[in-house]
């Protein structure tokens, strides 16, 4: 498309995203702490799963101050769920550096912005843009691919580039949100409707896709085993608080793990189970979960283990807890363990 076309580009993405645009309830906002929190969870996760995590989220946490203000796992016991939880974390720390260096308030530099854990160039330019009306781009997965096929552009360099030139534009934050409200609704990855968009006679990418798009590196997902143990205890199960660093750091779960090469279910679970002294009971099967965790695909056989009911519970270490089931919302878990959870709840309604 040729620059002289961008005017036009421009009026038919801000007319269309007028009558459009979907109700969205950080669009009714014009808090830079509201909208970063919106873009913060939904990177890598749909609309429709952070609605209500949003909602809960700012309801909890109104504003920079609170969020600082909270205990770490408060926050994650919030962001439970939602995945990708260094997401949370960050938020966490990049708040308490709002507070320490800009006395509570969202830096509007784009320089400042880039400083804070988590916030990358595609937050930084939504910031700018949506919540201070700088004329910054703000190209996430679906402006990238919506660029790439209205303007021809084969490289992210390329569309980067154009993308810059686009926003230049005392509207930049209403165009890239049309942007992005285009990719996520109608110049979808597949079979996008082109019927329906606003721009389709000005798309150098119109009716062949799948030629002009911007090379995309894919996720290579491996399978796992990961076997989940659900220790009982006088009505209560056991968990343990993962190490502060790797994959979901700092959250609680049920003992268990990864299986490495060769490794079987019984000997990686006794290895895991060490600690409690168990022996050699054996435990029932109650099922198997399917999962996904990053670059993932896991299959969760989940075990059964009574506690010896003449024994005492151990409760010597920090990062062990019994708590009741129903307890299990207070804290900061992934959704894998909460599956598992469920599963042994509905195996003991059923065994009664």
């Amino acid at each position: 498309m040729a620059e002289a076309n961008y005017p036009l580009l421009r009026r038919r993405l801000f007319s269309w995203f007028r009558r459009h645009q979907r109700d969205l309830p950080w669009r009714h906002s014009a808090d830079p702490y509201a909208i970063w929190i919106s873009e913060t969870m939904l990177q890598q996760t749909q609309v429709k799963t952070v609605l209500p995590y949003y909602g809960r989220f700012i309801d909890t946490f109104p504003t920079v101050a609170a969020l600082a203000g909270a205990p770490l796992q408060k926050v994650l016991r919030l962001w439970s769920g939602l995945g990708y939880y260094r997401r949370a974390e960050n938020l966490h720390k990049a708040a308490r550096q709002i507070m320490r260096q800009h006395g509570g308030v969202m830096p509007r530099a784009y320089d400042q912005l880039r400083a804070l854990p988590g916030i990358g160039d595609y937050t930084a330019g939504a910031l700018l843009s949506i919540a201070f009306g700088e004329s910054y781009p703000a190209v996430d997965g679906n402006v990238r691919r919506v660029l790439g096929r209205l303007l021809g552009a084969k490289s992210n360099a390329e569309i980067h580039a154009c993308a810059a030139k686009v926003a230049k534009t005392n509207q930049s934050g209403n165009l890239n949100q049309a942007l992005m409200e285009l990719g996520a609704t109608l110049c979808t990855p597949r079979e996008p409707r082109c019927v329906d968009c606003p721009v389709a006679s000005l798309c150098l990418g119109r009716d062949d896709c799948g030629r002009i798009e911007p090379a995309k590196a894919s996720t290579k997902y491996r399978a796992v085993t990961w076997p989940q143990a659900i220790v009982v205890y006088n009505r209560q199960i056991l968990l343990r608080r993962r190490q502060s660093r790797g994959l979901l750091a700092k959250l609680w779960e049920l003992p268990g793990a990864e299986l490495a090469a060769s490794a079987t279910i019984a000997g990686t679970m006794a290895k895991e189970l060490r600690q409690l002294q168990l022996g050699r009971a054996k435990p029932a099967r109650l099922g198997e979960l399917r999962h996904s965790i990053t670059d993932r695909r896991i299959l969760a056989p989940v075990l059964l283990y009574r506690w010896p009911v003449k024994r005492s519970a151990p409760v010597a270490d920090p990062n062990w807890r019994w708590i009741a089931p129903a307890q299990l919302q207070r804290y900061a878990t992934s959704s894998l363990t909460a599956k598992a959870v469920k599963l042994f709840l509905d195996y003991e309604k059923s065994s009664v």
